[in-house]
């Protein structure tokens, strides 16, 4: 199991909206996901910089990478782009943390 770690950039005033399109993720984006390997996902909000902390785990045999070509992520990308900082294919703006510290 991996530890995996990005940042990405909230809209100013969409902190609500991007709650609550969480609190309803789609079931089959979900099941995507986790059958990509991840697990354990969790999104944090900075609110003094409107920066979104993104931590996973990934399976030893994780196929995330695969996930933008899917379908469903793409879907959920497209909803999400009025949101967030997006990139021209309407993923998410993100940069790669570096772990600097874990204790387990």
């Amino acid at each position: 199991m991996r530890r995996n770690a990005f940042a990405m950039r909230l809209k100013p005033g969409c902190e609500a909206e991007y709650k609550k399109r969480h609190d309803e993720i789609w079931p089959e984006l979900k099941d995507e996901l986790r059958k990509a390997g991840v697990s354990d996902y969790s999104i944090y909000l900075d609110n003094k910089t409107n920066t979104l902390f993104a931590f996973q785990y990934l399976a030893d045999d994780a196929t995330n990478d695969d996930l933008p070509q899917k379908e469903i992520i793409k879907k959920w990308w497209h909803m999400m782009k009025d949101v967030m900082d997006t990139n021209p294919d309407e993923s998410p703006v993100s940069s790669t943390l570096i772990e600097m510290f874990h204790l387990d």
